[in-house]
């Protein structure tokens, strides 16, 4: 059943399934419609509202970049490219293959997502080598699975802004509201999700393994790493440039400056851990000239977000700005009740990540909604947050944004991934449908 299930999907996505640029630009104008219809804004309005919402998360676009280049830096680390490579042994057949991939995948993504796209899309190349009969297609959709529970990981957007009042935009969303992780990421109802995630999506994937002559393998010399260029050291400034003490004097200032920190009774944000990822990758690269290079190869995966980042804020502010996303959330919560209120969040935000592919841009969106009306039915706020955070992360399964560095670095196209990606989304679905029911 799950295999004729991934080939249905498979199939439709291979034949229907636009670029990703494309989707982008077909949901802008699904949304400019369905403002004017919906909302009875004009067409100039909407183009209105998509001008000034292009550039509204510039901050928050830089802080999104800055951890997929560090993430992707520290992922190119020789010792973590050891740890990757030693893992991949441990498969010794393509069933073995395609679970420890999904496996890795949603450990990395629980602490990650950017580190968890870069280092899943790594073993999954690894692993293409060690294993032969493995199909590449599926493996690959199983690397990207740990985006289905990135938002309830140490990554989150939603739980890292409400647990620290820094005075942005996103933090005024709940004034004078601060809610700890110890009751978002690390409580026993979140940790309980995701372990059940971790236990059962493995063999999910397992189940879509095709059938011997349809497996599609890769060849291991399109996988071929980009090796860095010897250069011979004929100048003082050649010398220091491939010397390890600048980047290793930087790395020690910014781990004492966490060090001290995290003393000082400071807490996970966003910030704090893009600045772990970044000294992390400073400490490990072998030198000035290795951490550029790494920093240039992992640049090289941004060119679909940049582009298509603006048109998804555009989609933010046409969708806010029109009353669109607020009409989406408010109807799911009129027809909620204490029961049934978290289910309809989290299936709200699920629909809202298709038009608004960011935690931190959909929180903008959906708490000045969700936050008062959970606090009239006395719901607790941290069940109310991380049920819009794992509605996110959830349909990011079918939605192609966040997919692009990590088939960058595997080499494949959106439509290749995208039917298996489908029976992710089915089976995780289930599991947080019945958390936010009999959990939350």
């Amino acid at each position: 059943m799950i295999r004729t299930l991934s080939n249905f999907f498979t199939n439709i996505m291979q034949r229907w399934l636009p670029d990703a640029f494309i989707f982008a630009i077909i949901l802008t104008f699904i949304v400019f419609i369905a403002g004017m219809l919906g909302e009875s804004k004009s067409p100039s309005q909407m183009a209105n509202y998509w001008g000034d919402g292009v550039w509204n998360l510039l901050v928050f676009s830089m802080q999104v970049t800055i951890s997929l280049v560090t993430g992707s830096v520290l992922a190119q680390t020789t010792a973590v490219k050891r740890v990757l490579r030693g893992l991949a042994t441990l498969a010794k057949n393509p069933s073995q293959a395609i679970m420890l991939m999904t496996f890795i995948a949603l450990i990395c993504g629980w602490i990650s997502w950017a580190f968890g796209l870069i280092a899943s899309a790594l073993m999954a190349r690894e692993i293409a080598r060690h294993v032969k009969g493995v199909h590449y297609p599926l493996l690959v959709a199983s690397a990207y699975s740990g985006m289905v529970i990135w938002h309830a990981g140490l990554s989150g957007s939603i739980p890292l802004k409400i647990a620290v009042s820094d005075g942005d935009v996103l933090s005024s969303l709940m004034p004078g509201i601060e809610i700890p992780l110890q009751e978002t990421i690390f409580s026993w109802e979140v940790l309980s999700v995701c372990l059940v995630v971790l236990l059962t999506l493995p063999v999910i994937f397992r189940l879509m393994i095709p059938p011997a002559h349809e497996t599609q393998e890769v060849d291991p010399s399109q996988l071929g790493e980009t090796e860095q260029v010897d250069i011979r050291i004929k100048t003082p400034s050649d010398r220091i440039e491939h010397s390890r003490l600048p980047t290793l004097l930087l790395g020690l200032l910014g781990g004492y400056y966490l060090v001290e920190f995290f003393l000082d009774g400071g807490s996970v944000g966003l910030n704090t851990l893009n600045l772990i990822f970044l000294v992390s990758g400073l400490l490990l690269h072998r030198s000035t000239t290795s951490y550029l290079f790494a920093v240039n190869e992992a640049v090289k995966g941004l060119s679909g977000i940049v582009l298509q980042f603006p048109l998804y804020a555009g989609i933010m502010g046409m969708m806010a700005q029109s009353g669109l996303a607020a009409s989406v959330s408010t109807w799911f919560i009129e027809i909620s009740t204490v029961e049934t209120f978290n289910l309809f969040t989290f299936l709200s935000a699920g629909i809202v990540n298709f038009f608004v592919p960011s935690g931190g841009g959909q929180w903008a969106v959906q708490a000045p909604i969700v936050i008062p009306a959970a606090q009239t039915l006395g719901i607790p706020l941290n069940h109310a947050a991380m049920a819009v955070a794992f509605g996110d992360a959830w349909t990011n399964m079918v939605q192609p944004f966040w997919a692009l560095p990590l088939l960058g670095i595997a080499r494949l196209g959106i439509r290749d991934i995208m039917g298996y990606c489908t029976v992710a989304l089915l089976w995780t679905g289930l599991i947080f449908g019945l958390a936010m029911v009999f959990l939350f």
